[in-house]
């Protein structure tokens, strides 16, 4: 975990929090991280899975040739204590999530923003699933913040929206779409 967050603070999102921060935003901008890639790389046992059935939830994963694109948030000022609590509560939950300051390119220069990335070392990594697996386990589960497949579905719309382009996750959602009817 970070021992401090950079400041002001900004928060990198490319999964739910582009649509769902659950803070104060102050401002936004489009921006990319280099060396790491969006994927449903990790088990979900608690937002969008169970013990019994887990699913799937997306993180960066560490690849040193790739780049994501996302959302980079600054947060209100004055509201980055609550911020950075809410953040630790909603990622960290199972320790699956690595709190990191990291750099993201944006249109008027680099910002050091805290991001959550996977840690490949625990038991709930699922980076070597194939995307036909991947598809099958979104379609069926389900966990505290609902269906597996709505998590993926809201996030491929809103990338779609801000013009960000991620062709295996439109595979994926196309899939979830197929398998679903």
């Amino acid at each position: 975990m970070s021992q401090t967050a950079p400041k002001p603070l900004w928060v990198f999102g490319y999964g739910s929090l582009i649509w769902n921060p659950g803070f104060p935003v102050a401002e936004q901008r489009l921006a990319r991280a280099r060396g790491w890639r969006r994927s449903f790389c990790m088990w979900s046992i608690h937002h969008r899975g169970s013990e019994t059935e887990p699913g799937l939830v997306l993180a960066l994963d560490r690849a040193a040739d790739a780049c994501c694109d996302g959302v980079v948030f600054r947060v209100a000022t004055g509201a980055e204590a609550e911020t950075l609590a809410a953040l630790r509560e909603r990622e960290l939950v199972s320790s699956a999530y690595l709190e990191v300051t990291t750099e993201v390119e944006t249109s008027a220069g680099v910002i050091h923003a805290l991001a959550y990335v996977v840690d490949p070392g625990h038991v709930q990594y699922s980076g070597r699933l194939s995307l036909e697996d991947q598809a099958r386990i979104i379609l069926k589960a389900s966990g505290g913040r609902g269906p597996n497949r709505d998590y993926l579905w809201s996030t491929s719309t809103h990338l779609h929206s801000l013009g960000i382009a991620d062709p295996e996750l439109d595979w994926l959602a196309a899939r979830v779409r197929d398998l679903a009817r």
